[in-house]
């Protein structure tokens, strides 16, 4: 089956919007054993109307993403509608839904709202319970030379579950039992760089051609994707797990933050953190779980030399001393955040962030993590990440959480 990708959307050409549909569409087919063939990315208006001309005769499905609201360059289903020579009807059902979303959140509709109502003859609307764009599927019509169509919103929090819960089934039943592309395996794995990994994994599935090994890097972690015939990915997969048993994360899609929540709740503990350079980000990453009320307890931003005495009690004559960014006072930080949230466990940091502020001694990048545990002995190690603030921030908020995966799975923490 052959499936493309039309992203709609002067903005993702000016580079105001990141795409990610690519990503996410790419991972979600393959679970069908299906693969995009093609993705363009082209601006509102009639740009949209040339893609799909090129693309009808060599495709099977076309997935199109954006144009749906409300405004005037939202012209998605009509040009599409126009295309087909279908009619576009004002659908009174689809209007209430529209202008409930806009009820529930004490919001009135404006008119042009209405327009997100029209749908094209014969086509099935997707509905949207997360935005005013419903979606619209339109099925194959030989005669016409038209694929199967799916016009979809434009913004993620929209897009994934429509694509979830109405268009990968109808995928799925269009692809039968049939899996040529074979299976996918993929590892999450912290603390290793993707070229020492590459190093250490390519001499030994090299020779295998029923075997594609791929990698992403991301700040923090290294995704490893296996992909080929059930029996080489699995045993691939075991020998992954041989080199990095401690190291890897997840084999699933599960961020590290899920996990940690999970762990946390099956064993009946709570995590605080205490934070410096990261501003919170440890914290907020922890609350994006649903859930994770029951394994957050409390969560200090500990900015200034002043708030690290006044809210966790270190020694200002260790600040003075030893300065915000060294071991002693990230220790005391962490035992601290303990102490005052009555936590089972309490992450520390403190770092420079950059790009000022650095040292000789401390160049920009230096952070301290610690952790403490109840009837556990504390620890702090330091780490050196130079790079721009929001990266820095990123990068240290997950090797804090990583920290806590180890401590919990009473794996070494150096």
């Amino acid at each position: 089956m052959r499936i493309e990708v039309i992203n709609t959307g002067t903005e993702l050409l000016l580079g105001k919007v990141v795409n990610t549909h690519a990503c996410y569409f790419g991972q979600e087919l393959f679970k069908l054993g299906l693969r995009v063939q093609r993705q363009v990315t082209v601006p509102d208006g009639e740009d949209i109307r040339d893609a799909l001309v090129d693309a009808f005769p060599r495709t099977d499905v076309i997935l199109i993403t954006g144009g749906l609201g409300p405004t005037s360059d939202d012209v998605t289903r009509e040009i599409v509608a126009a295309m087909l020579g279908l009619d576009l009807q004002l659908r009174e059902d689809v209007l209430e839904e529209v202008n409930a979303f806009f009820k529930v959140r004490g919001l009135t509709p404006n008119q042009s709202n209405d327009r997100q109502a029209m749908v094209p003859d014969g086509a099935e609307v997707l509905s949207n319970p997360y935005g005013t764009a419903p979606g619209l599927y339109l099925p194959a019509v030989d005669d016409r030379g038209s694929p199967h169509l799916f016009l979809l919103p434009g913004p993620p929090r929209e897009l994934k579950p429509m694509f979830k819960d109405l268009v990968f089934p109808k995928l799925a039943g269009f692809r039968g039992g049939n899996n040529e592309a074979g299976v996918w395996h993929n590892f999450k794995i912290y603390g290793v760089g993707e070229s020492v990994i590459a190093g250490q994994l390519d001499p030994l599935f090299k020779a295998d051609e029923s075997l594609e090994i791929g990698y992403c890097a991301r700040l923090g972690e290294v995704d490893v994707r296996l992909i080929g015939q059930a029996d080489a990915v699995e045993n691939a997969a075991e020998r992954v797990r041989e080199i990095y048993r401690q190291d890897i994360i997840a084999e699933s899609e599960e961020p590290i933050e899920k996990i940690l929540v999970d762990m946390l709740s099956g064993r009946d503990e709570t995590v605080a953190t205490a934070e410096s350079c990261t501003g919170g980000e440890i914290a907020s990453s922890i609350t994006n779980v649903s859930g994770s009320s029951r394994a957050l307890l409390s969560g200090f931003v500990t900015y200034s030399n002043e708030s690290k005495t006044a809210i966790l009690g270190v020694d200002p004559e260790l600040i003075r001393k030893h300065g915000a960014v060294s071991r002693p006072v990230v220790e005391e930080m962490a035992e601290g955040c303990l102490r005052v949230s009555g936590a089972d466990h309490a992450v520390a940091v403190s770092g420079i962030a950059g790009p000022d502020g650095g040292s000789e001694e401390k160049p920009v990048g230096t952070v301290y993590l610690g952790i403490a545990s109840r009837g556990g002995e504390t620890f702090v190690k330091r780490c050196f990440s130079p790079s721009d603030r929001i990266s820095f921030k990123r990068r240290i908020t997950r090797l804090a959480l990583d920290l806590l995966r180890r401590r919990l799975r009473g794996f070494p923490l150096n």
